[in-house]
């Protein structure tokens, strides 16, 4: 069963770039790609996918807010992704619920194993909890 990702990044290239290195993985879907944050919120909601790659400084032409961000991606596994590692980008991050940040300068070697995380552990919530107490890893 592969894993379903919808990718969000404002800049072509980036996506380009991304694009290429999950089409490198077999068990990795990508069932759209987003240029804004309206765009990934409206993809969610209609592909339900199991990990959203994240660009958290996208431009919209009305902006989104956090708490906007939060309560449209809830359900979703989140993997962040932005060339900035200060403060603010953390505390935004935080904010509507990454459970991973990772800096775009490395993403060829961390992407994939984080989706892979990422996907394992939402399917890991998604069974029972009989099924959760006999389950190891």
């Amino acid at each position: 069963m592969s894993t379903t990702v919808v990718l969000a990044d404002d800049h072509e290239m980036v996506r380009k770039a991304i694009v290429g290195l999950l089409h490198a993985n077999p068990d990795i879907q990508i069932l759209a790609q987003a240029s804004t944050f309206a765009e990934t919120l409206d993809l969610v909601s209609k592909l339900h996918p199991d990990v959203v790659v994240l660009d958290l400084h996208m431009k919209d032409e009305k902006p989104v807010t956090p708490a906007q961000l939060k309560s449209g991606l809830k359900g979703t596994r989140l993997l962040a992704i932005s060339i900035w590692n200060d403060e603010e980008t953390k505390s935004l991050a935080e904010a509507i619920g990454v459970e991973v940040l990772l800096d775009k300068t490395k993403l060829a070697d961390e992407l994939i194993p984080a989706i892979h995380k990422r996907a394992n552990d939402r399917n890991k919530q998604l069974l029972p909890n009989s099924l959760k107490a006999g389950a190891s890893g």
